[in-house]
């Protein structure tokens, strides 16, 4: 009916990913296509997610000054009718801005993590809960993305579990409405220390020990799992997956790693999004310094940088691909940097075991970034 109108017009049916800011690339993109060929132009964005993969939908429709008429939800399904010869005289009103960064984010791992566990064939999750940031933002997206009724938090103190952190995972699974269980794995964790008495006499207590804990967890965790027919989602950031600051067949059990592509500082950005209107995440959860809680006053800072430098340094190596000089350069310590460097390369191992993750970066460690596991890039500088 319009082609009186126009000569013409770029029909783009598309499945382009999502990536964190890809929407805006993505519209500037179109936006000069329209205005070269001097045409209108509609691109029809696939949503969904496959394993990694996140679609996000976002479509848009241009006139041929590569001016926007209409753009579409993002993360959510919806028919979009657009009138090209009504939407010449009026632009599209409250619908060419994107929402916040945090927004978004937040909306593609819920949508993720949905489309991974329906597609699988399955209907509910389980979280271990232990009352820190990572697992209380991981708790918010799977409820967010199936219904509180659907997830199970699962706290599994042991001696080294602070009150508090037992009390912030009580108050975020109220706070979500999500069904709650407390199991502890003290008992259980004196048990293998007893069995293991003998073979580890003469030895200092150290990580072996710290992580039979973690072990133990994902052994509760996967009961859980087997018995009652729910996936369990790992709960370990991007920060933690680079370095290694992580356990084998412990806390990354699990079918999913949500936000395994999500840097530990955008995990506070998010956090306080979740807050934005009342408190959902305990604001210890996100105040308190962050901890594995494997011995006594242990936090992550004992062995890693601040996240703000160490995240800084992980953007610059994995996802811009700069070598050790070139961050050097940035104005980061030499020091820090080869052993940032030196233990993202030597935690390749522990990734390729790890569970799939939801890519939220223009690169994110599993598919978007293979290095071999035996190697020799351990250098100095």
């Amino acid at each position: 009916p319009y082609t009186t109108l126009f000569r013409s017009i770029i029909l783009n049916i598309s499945a382009s990913p999502w990536h964190d800011g890809k929407e805006k690339t993505r519209l500037e993109m179109l936006r000069r296509v329209a205005h070269d060929e001097k045409v209108p132009l509609a691109q029809v964005n696939a949503i969904g997610a496959n394993d990694e993969l996140i679609f996000d939908g976002h479509s848009v429709v241009l006139n041929s000054s590569g001016e926007l008429l209409a753009l579409g939800q993002g993360f959510a399904e919806e028919i979009l009718v657009v009138d090209l010869k009504e939407s010449r005289k009026q632009k599209a009103e409250n619908r060419n801005e994107f929402p916040p960064r945090e927004q978004l984010l937040f909306s593609a791992l819920s949508l993720g993590v949905r489309d991974y566990v329906r597609k699988c064939g399955f209907k509910s999750v389980l979280v271990g809960l232990s009352g820190g940031i990572d697992s209380a933002l991981v708790a918010a997206i799977a409820a967010d993305a199936l219904g509180a009724e659907n997830v199970l938090g699962v706290a599994m103190p042991a001696r080294y579990s602070s009150s508090g952190s037992l009390t912030d995972a009580e108050r975020l699974a109220k706070n979500l409405g999500l069904r709650y269980e407390v199991l502890p794995i003290e008992p259980v964790f004196k048990s293998v220390e007893t069995q293991l008495k003998k073979v580890f006499a003469g030895t200092k207590p150290n990580e072996a020990e710290e992580n039979i804990q973690s072990r133990l967890r994902g052994v509760t965790l996967m009961a859980l799992s087997n018995k009652f027919g729910a996936l369990v989602l790992t709960t370990g950031n991007k920060s933690e997956m680079a370095v290694g600051y992580c356990t084998l067949y412990g806390d990354m059990n699990g079918a999913l790693g949500p936000i395994a592509d999500v840097l530990k500082t955008d995990v506070y950005k998010i956090s306080r999004w979740v807050n934005r209107e009342r408190e959902i995440i305990p604001a210890d959860s996100i105040t308190k310094p962050p901890s594995a809680e494997l011995r006594p006053n242990q936090t992550d800072q004992d062995s890693l940088p601040p996240y703000e430098i160490l995240d800084a340094i992980l953007d610059l190596y994995v996802v811009k691909n700069l070598g050790k000089a070139e961050i050097i350069a940035h104005g980061f310590a030499a020091a820090v940097v080869n052993d940032v460097v030196n233990k993202i390369n030597f935690s390749e191992y522990k990734r390729r075991q790890a569970a799939p993750g939801l890519k939220v970066s223009p690169r994110a460690f599993g598919m978007g970034r293979r290095i071999p596991v035996a190697q020799k890039f351990r250098t100095k500088i």
